[in-house]
């Protein structure tokens, strides 16, 4: 099986960061120039737009229709407390919404814009202009945590490790603790009835039910500390991917409530699982029913590696999390998945997931290419 055939040679420019439109059938780059869309099937340029300075932070509604931008990197085209509503057709801003700090991201939908600041959240309705619906507090939010799906909101709490909700419908709020320590990675699927989420540890993954807001799955990455890159749900719910700074791609079977508990055949550590309080908690945890690996890609020395703190202190402004995206997720639907890094070494890799010669289920890499070649 070839599970790496090469597209092309990398010549491209920095992204600053990438993002993927709400369907994931297209991600936005953000550039030291302006700005690209891309094709998430094959990782080809629909559209570039060059506007005579730096974007950190694009955010695509739907396909090219508006875009949320916000001025980042080394030459900012617009201030990083602002957020400017691109009409890409007619090429030019038609709006902008003003800070008192940075703004750290973005999330747009057809009904709703989501503007993440450092202790914040804001919550508009999607017109031009936007119609403020709502504010809260948070925590230090420094990777501009919130993601939305149908019919809820989430983003961090105002302690570490708390996780709110957002009932887009009534505005009811919904609190749990998530995680003993501070939020770094959250996603929710597609009909808004999951919530995964992944604290600056990394070594837990926990899944929440909404609206009833009780945990329905809690899975383990590994043992040692890692930065949790991205989480995503299949579109049919049933998966969870994970990719993390060891630069490997999880895949996990979502249970339903009426499921068994997993086959302690099929368990890593086997008949170990069974063994209760008399091992560590790491011989019964859930593992990944299968992984692999994907390319961080060649960095400069001093680029390093995402921060572990929720914390830190960002080194390129207007840049979510203030490094170049990496381990990026996207389902292309309930088998087939890509994985995006911008960077200097931008790269788009397509995985797949399939059945070995002995029947057990894999996902192996089936192309990649550096994608602002093209």
């Amino acid at each position: 099986m070839n599970t790496r055939p090469i597209l092309d040679s990398y010549a491209g420019p920095h992204a600053l960061s990438a993002s993927f439109n709400a369907d994931n059938s297209c991600f936005s780059v953000a550039l030291e120039s302006g700005f690209r869309i891309i094709s998430s099937s094959h990782g080809e340029t629909k559209v570039t737009r060059e506007v005579g300075g730096g974007i950190g932070c694009a955010e695509m509604l739907g396909t090219t229709k508006y875009i949320a931008l916000v001025g980042g990197g080394k030459q900012p085209k617009f201030p990083q407390n602002k957020v400017q509503i691109f009409d890409d057709a007619r090429e030019k801003v038609t709006t902008s919404l003003e800070f008192k700090t940075p703004v750290q991201r973005v999330r747009i939908t057809q009904k709703y814009l989501v503007i993440a600041l450092l202790n914040s959240v804001g919550i508009y309705n999607m017109k031009i202009p936007p119609i403020k619906v709502a504010e809260y507090e948070t925590v230090n939010n420094p990777f501009g945590l919130c993601a939305i799906g149908e019919g809820v909101l989430v983003f961090p709490g105002i302690l570490p490790g708390q996780l709110k909700f957002f009932n887009v419908g009534n505005s009811q709020i919904s609190i749990i603790a998530a995680h003993d320590t501070p939020l770094r990675t959250l996603a929710v699927s597609r009909k808004g009835d999951m919530v995964a989420t992944a604290s600056e540890k990394g070594t837990i993954i926990r899944v929440w039910s909404y609206p009833s807001c009780t945990k329905r799955a809690e899975f383990r990455r590994g043992v040692d500390d890692a930065v949790v890159f991205s989480l995503a749900f299949s579109p049919d719910g049933s998966t969870l991917a994970v990719t993390s700074d060891k630069s490997t791609l999880h895949l996990f079977d979502i249970p339903t409530s009426s499921q068994p508990k997993p086959d302690p055949a099929k368990h890593k550590w086997g008949s170990l699982s069974l063994a209760g309080p008399l091992l560590p908690r790491q011989f019964s945890d859930t593992y990944s029913f299968t992984s692999t690996k994907f390319e961080m890609g060649d960095e400069p020395l001093a680029w390093g590696p995402h921060s572990k703190s929720a914390t830190f202190t960002a080194s390129t402004p207007g840049v979510p999390g203030g490094r170049p995206t990496k381990g990026l997720i996207g389902w292309l639907d309930d088998q087939t998945l890509i994985v995006v890094g911008a960077g200097q070494d931008a790269r788009w890799e397509k995985f797949v997931v399939g059945v070995d010669q002995v029947g057990k289920r894999v996902v192996y890499r089936e192309s990649w290419r550096h994608y602002l070649d093209l």
